[in-house]
């Protein structure tokens, strides 16, 4: 359900997942209104730097000797995504860190595989604003971490996107069945609560009260 909900001030970061070139270039790889994600995440960090709000950028890029065993190989025995010497790993240059913001590379879905936790928690930091691609993928695997680390969620529906639409507004819609503490909402409204504004955000009222189907995922989504 849609109430009211606002964050307190210098309790929040801002985490940008993966915006990285292989999905506006790699046809393999592209993400569906990528540029839109693009141009939202900007005003989300524009928002955050305004307020001093913590900003950390990721990056997935793989080095396959280190990867698990079954990991996907193209024939000349480099990674079939985001190999460590594709120059398409770099960030989208509009969305890439300013002088002082983290960087961090992973090789993993999740932002939380090397004592992110750890670093947030000791900075104050409880509620986490994330975007990114894909939002089936890396975003659902680091939300599930944060939540499991007892932070709390605001999940920026357009500022995220997938392989397809289905892939994005069913991911999306997943999450919100299970953002207990959290909320889902929209790039305009996310700016306005790192600004310390008081917003109409969709919050779980009870367990998973999205039942969608193929027939209404979309209608839902819109709603959120």
């Amino acid at each position: 359900m849609r109430k009211p909900l606002s964050t307190p001030a210098g309790r929040s970061a801002l985490l940008c997942i993966d915006l990285q070139e292989e999905h506006r270039q790699d046809q393999r790889l592209l993400a569906v209104g990528f540029d839109g994600v693009i141009a939202n995440v900007r005003l989300l960090q524009d928002a955050a730097r305004a307020n001093a709000i913590l900003l950390y950028h990721f990056a997935y890029i793989v080095d396959v000797t280190a990867s698990l065993p079954h990991h996907p190989k193209l024939p000349n025995g480099r990674s079939a995504f985001s190999d460590k010497d594709d120059p398409l790993t770099a960030i989208c240059p509009e969305v890439a860190p300013m002088d002082g913001e983290r960087l961090v590379v992973k090789s993993e879905a999740s932002a939380f595989g090397a004592g992110l936790g750890d670093e947030l928690k000791a900075a104050g930091i409880e509620w986490l604003f994330v975007c990114g691609v894909w939002t089936e993928a890396c975003v659902d695997a680091s939300v599930k971490s944060a939540l499991k680390l007892g932070f709390r969620v605001v999940l920026v529906k357009d500022a995220c996107a997938s392989g397809s639409v289905a892939m994005h507004q069913t991911g999306i819609l997943n999450l919100a069945n299970r953002l207990y503490g959290g909320a889902v909402t929209d790039t305009a409204a996310a700016c306005l609560m790192m600004a310390g504004e008081t917003v109409e955000a969709w919050q779980p009222d009870r367990p998973v009260p999205l039942r969608f189907t193929f027939d209404n995922a979309a209608r839902l989504f819109d709603a959120l």
